[in-house]
């Protein structure tokens, strides 16, 4: 099947570079033109030899995929040397973080419950793929002047599988107040990395700053923080109870617990569907049609041979026979050696 509105790469000597729209530590980021088609698009361009690794990386990731909910690329244009261009499809609104600055700094929560089952089916797809995005948050995430919302800047990205096998990485890049904290105990990588950086994201578009930008104001004690103690960074005290679920599922420090795309993407923050409420009063949120079903007692013990200590004191894993007792997700873990690379600075606090 050919890519969605398939555009083809630009010939050296047929386009035109514009103005600066971003930049970062790989090279800039130009708005372009096909001299032939007068459409635009735009060029990342690097004139050093790791921001040529990124954008080669970037490129290679990205002309693998097909989806709505990535930004796609054109291709790519290897000069001499350290000099690399990548073309990539034009998102004229801009990234949320910009967005949102033009709104007051940040969205309503009906905007960022909507962002967020966008930012899923994105996520979605790439786990499928075996690709985590490693990088997530609003400077990352593009919209179009129509409102459709795509995964952009994989230079960080990370393949772990390829046709259901293991790869294996040698670095992790990101930002660290949006990563994970068994990231940053550099414990390795996996797909629950992206769904605490989702939470994070979600707080930066509910609040319009940083995640832990109340908590923390040193880079050091940041890090040792989020990778430390058992706390998580504070959620917006205007959010609805399905908003603060949500977030608690995505920002779980125990990376088994955590929900995956899929499981969220049920979620009624995101899909709509009424929030359940247990028989102690708790309440849980249906990661499945099945999950609505309760047929044992509270206090009834569990029966799963599954092993996994989550299941201890899990009421809705136990009173529900067809609930998986945790999360049993197929994991490709790789221990690589862990540091700090973004495509921007390291660290934002507002």
């Amino acid at each position: 099947m050919g890519r969605i509105d398939e555009c083809t790469s630009p010939l050296p000597g047929e386009w035109m570079k514009g103005k600066l729209v971003g930049s970062g530590s790989f090279g800039s980021v130009h708005l372009a033109m096909s001299k032939s088609t007068g459409g635009l698009f735009v060029v990342k361009s690097s004139q050093s030899c790791d921001g040529a690794l990124a954008l080669e990386n970037e490129a290679m990731i990205l002309e693998s995929l097909n989806s709505p909910y990535v930004v796609r690329c054109m291709g790519i244009e290897n000069g001499r040397g350290k000099s690399c261009n990548v073309f990539l499809e034009y998102m004229a609104g801009g990234s949320l973080s910009d967005v949102a600055q033009i709104f007051a700094g940040a969205f309503d929560e009906d905007v960022v419950r909507l962002y967020s089952r966008e930012i899923l089916h994105g996520l979605k797809y790439l786990h499928k793929k075996g690709i985590v995005h490693c990088d997530l948050k609003c400077k990352n995430v593009l919209l179009s002047s129509s409102g459709n919302v795509k995964l952009a800047d994989f230079g960080c990205a990370k393949r772990l599988k390829d046709e259901g096998n293991p790869v294996l990485s040698t670095a992790i890049g990101g930002t660290p107040l949006w990563m994970a904290p068994e990231v940053l105990r550099n414990e390795g990588l996996d797909f629950a990395c992206d769904i605490w950086s989702l939470g994070c994201t979600v707080i930066e578009m509910a609040t319009g700053r940083a995640p832990w930008a109340a908590e923390i104001s040193d880079p050091v004690a940041a890090v040792l923080k989020i990778a430390c103690s058992s706390e998580r960074p504070q959620f917006p005290r205007h959010f609805s109870s399905e908003g603060l679920d949500f977030l608690a599922k995505c920002l779980e420090r125990d990376p088994k617990r955590r929900w995956s795309a899929e499981q969220l993407l049920n979620h009624p923050f995101v899909s709509g569907n009424p929030m359940r409420v247990s028989r102690k009063g708790e309440t849980f949120s249906p990661a499945s049609t099945l999950d609505d079903i309760a047929t044992y007692d509270d206090t009834s013990e569990c029966n799963s041979d599954c092993g996994d200590e989550s299941c201890e004191g899990n009421e809705f894993a136990v009173r529900n026979p067809f609930s998986r007792c945790s999360d049993e997700r197929s994991r490709n873990t790789v221990k690589p050696v862990c540091h700090f690379e973004s495509s921007e600075f390291w660290i934002t606090v507002r």
